[in-house]
């Protein structure tokens, strides 16, 4: 199976090039350079999503290789990227990265770069690039544009996570306040104060799931598809469908824990988008879980639980033999299933995932610095 290349953006000055390396949580990274070559493999989050990522580079010259005596290699490892920072052996300008003309689809310019070390141009370093790259101003152009499509993406994404962090917001208020005022009394009648607002939510998180198939946010379909619909499904068939489990303590609990998962995930989402890092809120979003989940769970499995005498009795969608179709659903027997499905493996397979999520986002940044 062919491993995907990450984007790779490079820039030089007259005695360096530096290779930023567009990979997010990557872990143990390995970097192989002898003369005028580069192997690069970690895993970590990138285009592909979360994958084994490698690339090998053939350079238009000699770089100071790995050797006893003779690293020549800068290596830092950051949260959102990899920076590679390699020696030529002769301080000459390159005309290009790579010893083949053709030029690896993952491979770009990093124009932000492409300055000498004290930030000056000379004449010769405009001229050689103008000559290099005779299309820089359209691939600049192309890049502008790029970067304008990717300004209406943070844009509409900012948006949606604030939409639903108010939303959320609103819910946690509403039960706050009737809380306040009426006691234990207002835990019975939650759902019929806050429930069209927390199936409307609910309904647009699914756009989480058409996120990544667009490409507006990295990673995975299937996991968020499992989540958002996990939740629907004890939304809209347990409580919803119910009228009697509507008026249980468990709904209010329920409501309470999705509430306060949601108004810590939504404002970290929109820090994120604009690479800005609040240690408060990554802790909250990375740790909050560790009580949460397991509360959530067992409330959604107390809430199964308790519907399978009501569909036993009501027969709500349950489907009997003879039929036209010849098929046969018994609803309680589903729910039981899904019951054990979602309190042992459903559990251990969220807590583990969070774990892993947690021990990546909250250990100690990793600097790796090799040099004479």
């Amino acid at each position: 199976m062919v491993k995907p290349s990450p984007f790779v953006y490079w820039a030089q000055t007259e005695s360096t090039i530096s290779l930023k390396i567009d990979l997010k949580n990557a872990l143990k990274p390995d970097v192989k350079v002898l003369d005028n070559n580069v192997i690069f493999t970690a895993k970590g989050t990138g285009a592909r999503g979360e994958s084994q990522y490698e690339f090998n580079l053939d350079l238009f010259s000699n770089i100071k290789s790995l050797e006893p005596g003779g690293e020549h290699i800068t290596l830092r490892v950051f949260e959102n990227r990899i920076e590679l920072i390699l020696q030529k052996v002769k301080p000459v300008w390159w005309p290009r990265l790579t010893a083949q003309p053709q030029k690896p689809a993952w491979l770009k310019i990093n124009f932000d770069l492409w300055k000498s070390e004290d930030g000056q141009e000379s004449d010769e370093e405009k001229r050689d690039v103008m000559r290099d790259y005779p299309g820089m101003y359209d691939q600049l152009h192309q890049e502008e544009m790029g970067y304008r499509k990717e300004d209406l993406k943070k844009v509409y994404l900012f948006i949606y996570n604030l939409f639903q962090f108010v939303g959320y917001m609103y819910v946690m208020a509403v039960m706050g306040v009737r809380y306040v005022k009426l006691d234990y009394d207002s835990v019975t009648d939650t759902y019929e104060h806050v429930g069209s607002a927390m199936k409307f939510l609910q309904l647009m998180q699914y756009l989480e799931v058409l996120h990544p198939m667009f490409g507006y946010t990295k990673g995975g379909v299937l996991v968020p598809f499992l989540q958002v619909t996990g939740r629907a499904f004890v939304l809209f068939i347990m409580i919803d469908a119910e009228p009697r489990m509507q008026t249980k303590p468990v709904v209010f609990y329920l409501f309470v824990v999705w509430t306060c998962i949601e108004i810590v995930r939504y404002p970290y989402y929109m820090s994120q988008l604009y690479k800005k890092e609040f240690a408060l809120l990554t802790w909250l979003r990375y740790t909050l879980w560790i009580p949460l989940y397991p509360m959530g769970i067992v409330c959604e499995a107390t809430i199964i639980l308790r519907n399978i005498p009501y569909f036993e009795e009501t027969q709500k969608y349950t489907v009997s033999l003879p039929n036209a179709w010849n098929f046969a659903f018994h609803m309680p027997t589903f729910l039981k299933i899904y019951l054990l499905v979602l309190t042992f493996p459903g559990m251990f397979l969220v807590m583990k995932h969070m774990h892993r999520l947690r021990n990546i986002k909250l250990r100690p940044k990793i600097v790796i610095k090799k040099s004479n």
